[in-house]
């Protein structure tokens, strides 16, 4: 590289090149967060992912910036940023296309009646808690993004109060070691026809009248193309689903952008449509697992540099509370409605209601969408981001000591 960036103190005066401040940037974000994870001993209620992202926040313009300027400058500056957020978009698009393969809706229309109760109030009740809380946020300004309307900002602030993190569901389903048992069957069901409705509305919320017929050319193309690409995986070896698949990813990320969507969604649809018996399970598992050590944390990184403070620290932590608890108050609700209706045991809806307001990623890809749009204000992205974060470190806290006390539900099959 021959652009060179130079940093100046009262002690120092270095010149690097871009490739050089890269690999520093590099450096600090797989070696901070790990650090603290490992020293500290975190992964109780803030595993390794979970404090990455942590690290992104704290190494984003809000503190780090804020404390050394001239070297968050120096580390952080627009070449360095556009390198990360090319692996950081590449990184995001391929976990989402995990996510949309790991689906298993044929499950969920075996069992439709006691998932369709179970998802949808998971869903609604949250959505409707996150709404009001976006309401009452939307008193004070700094909240609305450049183009974005008050009705976009209200559903997607109470969308993203009902969203279930799926793919790190799985992780702590794993964790809790329940993943292949009946209850966490169950739990993956309810979180995947959530995951279904959850893009559903945020292509709702993208919408663009100005280029609706380019986006309908787009939803009518894709059915033919999906219905083309399902035939042809079912006829390939297994080594080549995985290739044709990634190729198919980055078509389909490339014409959803291209529509005015997102590439997000594109990128959740190119999975949404394939089968995950295409896939062996453990390789699955492993190219997850491979996702989040390698790329992901540049993800989680390229997040942080994204928050912002502007509106007053008082107050964006303020609004982070008000929607943690109305994103948990909500989700506790509807799962407890639930289990009402379906006659469960005592204690079970508790369990499953605290399993499934795992935020984490999906959730924050979600901001980040609304965000990339401009619908939400950075303001409005760190309080979701904040509130995320503190929704899933009280996960396995909470749920592990309960789900010692109600070992017949690991086996109870629904």
């Amino acid at each position: 590289m021959t652009i060179a960036s130079r940093l100046r103190g009262p002690k120092m005066n270095v010149t690097m090149n871009t490739s050089e401040i890269f690999l520093i940037a590099m450096l600090i974000i797989f070696t901070v967060p790990y650090l603290v994870w490992r020293l500290f001993r975190t992964d109780h209620y803030a595993p390794l992912v979970v404090v990455q992202i942590i690290g992104g926040v704290l190494l984003g313009p809000g503190v780090l910036g804020a404390i050394f300027p001239t070297y968050y400058s120096f580390v952080f500056n627009p070449q360095v940023i556009g390198a990360l957020n090319g692996i950081a978009w590449w990184a995001v698009m391929m976990f989402v296309w995990v996510a949309g393969i790991e689906l298993d809706i044929a499950e969920a229309w075996a069992r439709r009646r006691e998932t369709s109760i179970t998802a949808g109030l998971a869903l609604v009740v949250p959505l409707l808690f996150g709404s009001a809380a976006a309401i009452v946020m939307l008193k004070t300004g700094g909240w609305i993004g450049e183009q974005g309307t008050t009705w976009q900002v209200v559903l997607g602030i109470g969308m993203a109060c009902a969203v279930t993190a799926l793919p790190i569901l799985v992780l702590f389903l794993e964790k809790l070691e329940i993943l292949r048992q009946p209850v966490g069957q169950r739990v993956l069901r309810y979180a995947s026809l959530d995951d279904v409705a959850i893009w559903g509305v945020l292509a709702l919320i993208l919408l663009d009248w100005t280029r609706v017929g380019r986006q309908g050319g787009f939803l009518i193309a894709f059915g033919f193309a999906a219905f083309a690409m399902r035939w042809l995986m079912a006829r390939l070896p297994e080594r080549d689903r995985w290739y044709v698949g990634l190729i198919w990813l980055a078509a389909c990320g490339f014409a959803a952008d291209w529509a005015g969507l997102h590439f997000m969604v594109g990128a959740f649809l190119s999975g949404a449509v394939l089968d995950g018996k295409w896939f062996n399970q453990r390789r699955m598992d492993e190219f997850r697992n491979t996702i989040l050590l390698v790329v992901m944390p540049v993800f989680f990184l390229s997040t942080g540099l994204r928050t912002n403070w502007a509106v007053g620290g008082l107050a964006v932590f303020g609004a982070a509370a008000l929607l943690l608890a109305a994103s948990v108050g909500g989700k506790l609700a509807g799962v407890h409605l639930a289990g009402r209706i379906l006659k469960w045991e005592k204690g079970e809806a508790s369990i499953i209601g605290w399993l499934l307001q795992t935020k984490a990623l999906i959730m924050i890809i979600f901001a980040n969408v609304l965000l990339d749009k401009e619908i939400i204000s950075n303001e409005t992205f760190t309080a979701l981001l904040l509130m995320a974060v503190a929704s899933t470190m009280l996960t396995i806290p909470i749920v592990k000591p309960r789900l010692a006390k109600l070992a017949g539900l690991i086996s109870k099959r629904q």
